[in-house]
């Protein structure tokens, strides 16, 4: 997930008094990202390194199957996660992960509250907007609204530097990551023809006849 969005989610939960984790699956270059989320304000990071030169092929099922072993060693409270990613933009990693924990979700959030043990969610759907309220713990995933992210100052940079970066890999896990799913083909979509211009609505309808819509 674009860890972008996660982040200016995670960000705003530090009002609970919560201690936040920010985890990331990728290859060394990820901890760039952690980096950033700690000096963010975030208390600790969790790296699980996938080597350089696979971790394109690392798909949401994995990814899922990844965060639920670390929800199993972490027990929070709630997993923030960014929409979709910025490559192949599934949007699947949220829903696939809150189906193997058993837990609620709420996808595509632009507002969250917290009250009495529950959330209630602003979503941003197609129509518009809809809310929904769900239990703790839960699943939700964040939309570009969310939240608007600090920046990081350079005394928070520096003090980032010295909070723990935990790295795990998937074997340790547990978790397979080879991919499911195949690329067989990628075509380009038919070039449209032209349209016509026509002078009149006489000659509109005897060229939809002619091309056989009437």
């Amino acid at each position: 997930n674009e860890p972008r969005y996660a982040t200016k989610a995670v960000v705003s939960t530090q009002s609970t008094g919560k201690e936040i984790v920010v985890a990331s699956c990728g290859p060394a270059q990820s901890q760039e990202t952690i980096r950033t989320a700690l000096a963010m304000g975030a208390d600790r990071g969790i790296h699980v390194e996938v080597p350089a030169g696979t971790d394109a092929n690392l798909q949401p099922l994995a990814v899922a199957k990844i965060f639920s072993k670390l929800v199993e060693k972490e027990k929070p409270d709630l997993v923030i996660l960014g929409k979709q990613a910025i490559d192949d933009d599934a949007n699947q990693t949220t829903q696939l992960l809150a189906g193997m924990l058993d837990w609620p979700q709420g996808t595509m959030a632009s507002v969250v509250a917290a009250k009495d043990g529950n959330l209630t969610i602003t979503r941003e759907i197609d129509g518009g907007l809809e809310d929904i309220s769900v239990s703790l713990p839960a699943v939700i995933s964040a939309d570009l609204r969310l939240n608007e992210p600090r920046y990081a100052t350079l005394p928070n940079i520096m003090k980032a530097k010295k909070k723990k970066i935990e790295k795990l890999n998937p074997e340790g896990l547990g978790v397979d990551i080879s991919p499911r799913l195949k690329i067989l083909n990628v075509v380009d979509p038919p070039v449209r023809q032209a349209g016509d211009k026509v002078p009149d609505v006489t000659t509109l309808m005897e060229k939809l006849a002619e091309k056989g819509h009437l």
